[in-house]
């Protein structure tokens, strides 16, 4: 990092700044909250309050009273990487700036006087004896990343070394980094979470590291004679392939709507915000429980909402109440990963966004249920006002389609249409707004149609004059006629 860095990076889950004259208990305070979190950096010599840059250089003896803060002031001791940046202080000299790196730990540490704190937010929280030993209990847990087991796909490590710009080779990367590459007595280890993230099969060690989509006709999950599964579709590969292909898939099963809005442009609505339905697959593969083998992630859609049932309860301090600010990580090195991708932006946003995006249209706020040792994530289409989902049920306040229907009932009587083509059209007219715009595509997304019985519904609607041609939206596009 350059001092324009450190200078104008915000104070928050994995970024601290202080002065050189802290005392090195209370420096102890930060180090220990990283390192029981997602790790951080502390940068040394510059005012956490003023940002004014004093610099280290100048009193040796309170420099090195500082870097034995980790071994002295922290059990057990933390491992802490050490950097100087160059910098010019606010007295003019050249001077240094101190960076003490800290790693995501195993173990859960405590200062000299036996307190525990963990990194939330831009704060490093003092935990209380309940939440220490649920964090002893996650911390068994969140580092099952690191069991070792074999094969690597250095290809890809060489595109993701890449992306941050890192020097050196793929396998030096994997030993000197993370601990992704071990040797233990003599025998090279490999990581789950290398697995996991670089592994060229990944589901060879862990089968049911995976996510599966499963869409149900209706608003309720059936089984045996009643099933109503209509969708089956299963994801495999590394993180960051489960993820993408996920939230590809998941775009093709949304609805959407284009209609003339009050200023005359067209106006495109989702069923549910793009952001949201990534984040909630995105959680779900970042935090999930890997030791727990006998499930898979799976993303169950239904007309009225999308439940996303995760494996593991929720990690550290995190609770259904507060999961909106509070964050902490089972799998840090998944976590940190992703945000290269930038599907996780800042640690501990996703959920607060999730909500304000879901609250700018309407919908209400995702929500969470511990069901067993399941978190089941759930989004709904439906307002907080009105429990009907919100597609489907609006008119956008136009004019009513009743004289469109007996159009299309005088031409069954006429013989202009048969009867079978008739109720294929009534089903098009009562599936779409009025100034929604709709063609061949959209019919046999939202009815399941087959091209050619969309085709003849279309050019049936056609002869009677209720669907009207639209411009500038591409071929074979329409809205219904107001009659």
């Amino acid at each position: 990092m350059t001092i324009e860095e450190v200078l104008a990076v915000e104070e928050m889950q994995v970024f601290d700044r202080k002065s050189v004259n802290i005392a090195p208990k209370v420096l102890a305070i930060p180090i220990i909250a990283f390192a029981n979190a997602d790790g951080g950096t502390v940068a040394i010599g510059i005012s956490d309050k003023t940002r004014r840059i004093e610099g280290v250089d100048y009193d040796i003896q309170k420099l090195n009273e500082l870097l034995r803060v980790p071994f002295d002031f922290c059990v057990p001791t933390v491992k802490v990487e050490i950097e100087k940046v160059q910098c010019i202080d606010f007295k003019g000299r050249e001077n240094h700036v101190l960076l003490m790196h800290i790693e995501p730990s195993m173990e859960v540490h405590a200062n000299q006087a036996d307190e525990v704190f963990m990194r939330v937010g831009d704060k490093s929280k003092k935990l209380a004896f309940e939440e220490r030993m649920q964090l002893m209990y996650d911390k068994g847990e969140r580092f099952f990343e690191d069991k070792p087991v074999p094969d690597i796909d250095l290809a890809f490590v060489e595109k993701y070394i890449a992306q941050i710009g890192y020097s050196r080779t793929a396998m030096e990367y994997l030993r000197e980094n993370k601990g992704f590459i071990k040797e233990k007595n003599g025998k090279v280890q490999i990581s789950s979470a290398a697995i996991l993230l670089f592994g060229k099969n990944p589901q060879l060690y862990f089968p049911r590291a995976r996510v599966r989509f499963i869409r149900y006709e209706g608003t309720e999950e059936r089984v045996g004679t009643q099933m109503n599964v209509i969708k089956d579709v299963i994801f495999e590969g590394n993180i960051l392939k489960m993820i993408t292909d996920a939230v590809a898939y998941l775009d093709t099963q949304i609805k959407e709507k284009t209609y003339l809005g009050e200023d005359g442009l067209f106006v495109t609505e989702e069923e549910y915000p793009k952001f949201v339905r990534q984040e909630i697959i995105v959680n779900a593969v970042t935090h999930r429980d890997y030791s727990i083998r006998g499930t898979d992630i799976q993303i169950k859609m239904f007309d009225d909402r999308i439940v996303v049932e995760s494996p593991g309860k929720l990690p550290g301090l995190v609770k259904t109440d507060n999961i909106r600010h509070t964050h902490f990580s089972r799998n840090p090195k998944i976590a940190e990963f992703l945000k290269v991708y930038s599907f996780v932006k800042e640690y501990g946003e996703g959920v607060d966004r999730m909500c304000k995006e879901l609250e700018a249209v309407g919908l209400q706020d995702p929500e969470y249920r511990l069901n067993a040792f399941m978190l089941q994530t759930t989004i709904r289409n439906s307002t907080l006002t009105d429990k009907k989902p919100r597609f489907g049920e609006e008119n956008h306040g136009l004019v009513d389609k009743k004289p469109l229907f007996q159009v299309i009932d005088d031409a069954v009587c006429n013989k202009i249409l048969t009867p079978t083509i008739s109720e294929n059209v009534k089903e098009i007219v009562e599936a779409f707004d009025m100034n929604q715009i709709f063609g061949r595509k959209e019919v046999k997304k939202e009815l399941g149609y087959g091209d050619y019985k969309a085709g003849k519904a279309i050019e049936a609607m056609q002869v009677l004059n209720i669907a009207i041609p639209v411009e500038g939206k591409g071929k074979g596009k329409y809205i219904l006629k107001e009659m």
